[in-house]
């Protein structure tokens, strides 16, 4: 099978082609984004575009999936920009692997699609995907939803699998990650375990992760699974609340106000101390936790490692500065001293 993976250097994307150069049923990987990579892999051949504007028609030809991992996160600031990308440019793939004859596509949905919900039981896939009205990053991945609904409609012969994961964790996203919400104004030795005194304490502060490695396992078995369709929600054990937190950091829990805690990131944002819009705690607190049993039940997925684990590889990491060898993931581009960070501006650049 000939795989074509769009948005392959970034977080999901670089561990999803490293996973599937390794399955001996994968006969050529199609690797496709904004900036080629030095990275070489046995089988993977990179190409560059951008899902808004460019002809992917072309790209996708003789494929027998197309998994679409192509989002941004910043700037946040300018919802033009990431909407032409995140939406109209979601709605181009498809279209164009349609036209292509692709049978199977397999799309990077989200925990963050999901309407309000609860965190003291947990959901199936039959739940809303109306997203946090106020969270950027969830309304579009809600208007995604409505999109993939019409064309399944309009392409009964595609099947179209939407992966829905919770908060996506490993050691070599640790500086993209940081860069896209924490910022340049973190120093990275202040990011240490005995540095952290106290955890904000809030009652619906409960969210789901999962080892990236263990992500790309699951997209690796919705590609090659015949049987496989519709959409899975993706997380490990076990769900992460302030208590876990502050036991894995040996901090102390504080009591705090959602609204007061809204109105910090709020004004830090405001003042360009941070990337991270309030929008983004909204959706922390709004989403509701998921059901994973269907993707162990019929994707016969397991992850390896606790979310536990995820959370400590990305914190180590974050500490170490470390990354990989794609452009998005890559140290270096923040620059010395984060200066490139500094000059394209706080929740302004794409990269």
């Amino acid at each position: 099978m000939h795989v074509v993976v769009v948005g392959a250097t970034g977080n999901h994307g670089s561990s999803l082609v490293r996973r599937l150069s390794r399955d001996p049923g994968i006969d050529a990987i199609t690797g496709i984004a904004r900036r080629l990579p030095a990275l070489e892999l046995d089988k993977v051949t990179w190409r560059t575009a951008d899902i808004a504007r460019d002809d992917l028609v072309p790209l996708f030809e003789g494929a027998g999936a197309v998994v679409h991992l192509g989002w941004l996160i910043q700037p946040g600031r300018d919802e033009d920009t990431t909407h032409a990308v995140n939406v109209e440019g979601s709605r181009r793939v498809f279209e164009a692997a349609a036209r292509a004859g692709v049978p199977r596509v397999v799309y990077a949905s989200s925990v963050g699609a999901y309407s309000p919900g609860p965190k003291d039981r947990r959901v199936d896939e039959s739940w809303p995907t109306d997203g946090i009205p106020t969270s950027f990053y969830s309304r579009h991945k809600a208007a995604v939803e409505r999109i993939i609904d019409s064309f399944e409609a309009a392409h009964p012969d595609v099947n179209v699998i939407r992966m829905r994961p919770g908060l996506v964790f490993k050691r070599e996203a640790a500086t993209q990650i940081r860069r896209l919400f924490v910022g340049p104004f973190l120093p990275s030795p202040l990011v240490r375990r005995a540095l952290v005194p106290v955890v904000p304490d809030l009652p619906r502060l409960r969210f789901q992760a999962v080892h990236t490695e263990d992500l790309a396992e699951a997209y690796r078995l919705a590609i090659v699974r015949e049987e496989a369709s519709g959409a899975y929600n993706v997380a490990a054990e076990p769900v992460l609340d302030p208590r876990q937190l502050g036991r894995e950091l040996g901090a102390a829990r504080m009591p705090v106000h959602g609204g007061l805690l809204r109105a910090l990131a709020g004004a830090t944002y405001r003042l360009r101390l941070q990337p991270t819009e309030p929008g983004w705690l909204d959706l922390a607190l709004g989403v509701p936790i998921m059901d994973t049993s269907r993707a162990e039940r019929e994707l016969g997925w397991e992850p390896r490692r606790t979310a536990i684990e995820a959370f400590q590889e990305l914190f180590d990491g974050m500490r170490e500065g470390a990354g990989y060898d794609t452009p998005p993931l890559d140290p270096q581009t923040s620059g010395p001293l984060r200066v490139r960070e500094l000059l394209t501006g706080v929740g302004q650049t794409s990269k």
